[in-house]
């Protein structure tokens, strides 16, 4: 099996809505997000998966979040801007782009923080 995966940033504001705390008003972070990718074979020049086609399809959805209030932002203005919600949204969004892929999304991991992060995996 290998895993294949790509790191990529944006920056955006969010506010957490009903939070009891600073976090509570608006403010911004760098957030990293890493895609993590799994495949069983390697193609013909000895690829699982296209570390540049990876990063050009997570690129594309978190250019819809880059310099954005998230809060304003699909789904985000209905659902918290949290990072377990982006790790999860980025997710469902990226597993499209992979439909016909030769590899399984893995996991979606977010920093908000260098010292805070979540991974999201479906059970």
């Amino acid at each position: 099996m290998y895993e294949i995966s790509v790191e990529m940033d944006f920056d955006a504001a969010h506010a957490l809505r009903g939070y009891q705390g600073k976090c509570e008003r608006m403010h911004g972070h760098r957030f990293k997000v890493v895609a993590c990718v799994i495949g069983k074979k390697l193609d013909k020049i000895g690829l699982a998966y296209d570390f540049t086609l990876l990063k050009k399809q997570l690129g594309e959805i978190l250019a819809d979040y880059d310099h954005t209030n998230l809060s304003d932002t699909a789904p985000f203005n209905r659902i918290n801007p949290s990072s377990e919600n982006i790790a999860a949204t980025i997710y469902r969004k990226l597993k499209k782009k992979l439909t016909d892929a030769p590899v399984a999304l893995a996991y979606i991991e977010v920093w908000e923080s260098p010292q805070s992060r979540v991974i999201y995996r479906p059970d």
